[in-house]
């Protein structure tokens, strides 16, 4: 990915540094740390900061498939990975928060046992109670040609690498739910065959309506929000001790998926759109409709029943997708219904 264009002083003095090896960039980290460490004491709201989510998606990026014109050697830089984790804290901090309030007066059911059965009702119970403002009904009845690019351009931050944050969990699980998550992640990278991998059947799309299916060519138009959400992932794919929360996550996503995608493929044929550009969304109406069995059950579900501390953490990956993906859902629709852009600029050309 080309490393997109600065936000803030942070990312300034990020990009600053990534341009030169690790080993000569010592005064730049210096001043990275110190800038880094006075914005998050001070930030308003570290989800919605623009300096912050940038960067942080930037840091992450060269665990997954690099940035161009950069060095390998920063992947694990100490002096990059102190940084990073300066930022994680109070991102797991203000995600926690939004968590718990996603939850609101939803408990655990009292007196039950979690067998994988029992933390897989939970995880449904939980995905019931997602009342935000529903995208992909809007998608499906009244979204203009534009705002249909729009909503891929959002999605394409995570959808051109699906999967990837995931599976970083393979390997920290064990037995059944490791076995689930390789069932489901067999499935996202095409079973073996290249043209059925997820992400490409969404740059299959994004080619359908004339934009450019790069991964990270549309970074720059999009807001902080967006970057959180994959930041989101991210934080809990990379760090072992949040295991938890990246299979929680990923149950959750699965169990919201599939109605929502039948909504998003009308939306699209509704513009007259063939099977080449709907084959994506078509594909997830049928898999994730098993997927979120795998995943409640013997993926999250196994996980608890081998390691019952690890609940918690599963809430908390669980409710927080839904915190951050109803205050996404709610800057498009608000966006949208006020006959304005959801973009940080308008939609870019394809290259």
């Amino acid at each position: 990915m080309r490393i997109p264009d600065t936000r803030g002083p942070i990312s300034s003095a990020l990009f600053a540094a990534l341009a030169k090896d690790p080993e000569t960039a010592g005064a730049e980290l210096d001043g990275l740390y110190r800038l880094v460490a006075g914005r998050v004491a001070t930030t308003d709201d570290i989800i919605a900061d623009e300096d912050i989510q940038v960067p942080l998606f930037c840091l992450y990026e060269l665990h997954y498939s690099g940035l161009h014109g950069t060095s390998d050697g920063w992947e694990w830089e100490p002096a990059l990975i102190r940084v990073r984790r300066l930022i994680e804290e109070p991102f797991e901090a203000a995600l926690r928060d939004a968590a718990c309030q996603a939850a609101g007066d939803f408990e655990l059911p009292a007196g039950v046992a979690m067998t994988s059965d029992a933390v897989a009702d939970v995880l449904f119970g939980l995905a019931a109670t997602d009342t935000g403002p529903s995208v992909s009904r809007y998608v499906a009845k009244k979204a203009s040609l534009e705002q249909l690019k729009e909503f891929l351009i959002h999605k394409s931050i995570y959808q051109l690498k699906e999967a990837d944050p995931h599976t970083w969990a393979i390997p920290r699980l064990h037995g059944r739910a490791k076995a689930a998550l390789v069932e489901i992640q067999a499935d996202e990278y095409g079973g073996g065959r290249p043209e059925r991998m997820h992400s490409a059947l969404f740059a299959r799309t994004m080619r359908g309506l004339g934009l450019d299916d790069r991964y990270g060519a549309y970074v720059d138009a999009v807001p902080a929000v967006s970057l959180a959400s994959v930041n989101l992932m991210s934080l809990c794919g990379l760090n072992r001790r949040l295991r938890g929360a990246i299979t929680g996550h990923l149950a959750i996503y699965e169990m919201t998926s599939s109605q929502p995608n039948r909504f998003y493929g009308n939306g699209f044929r509704r513009h007259g759109f063939g099977a080449d550009v709907t084959h994506y969304f078509d594909e997830h109406v049928e898999a994730d409709a098993v997927h979120e069995q795998i995943a409640g059950r013997d993926l999250a579900g196994g996980l608890v029943e081998a390691e019952p501390n690890l609940l918690a953490d599963v809430l908390f990956g669980a409710t927080a997708v839904m915190a951050i993906d109803s205050r996404l859902s709610a800057h498009l629709m608000s966006s949208w219904e006020a006959g304005e852009t959801s973009l940080r600029a308008a939609v870019p050309a394809a290259a």
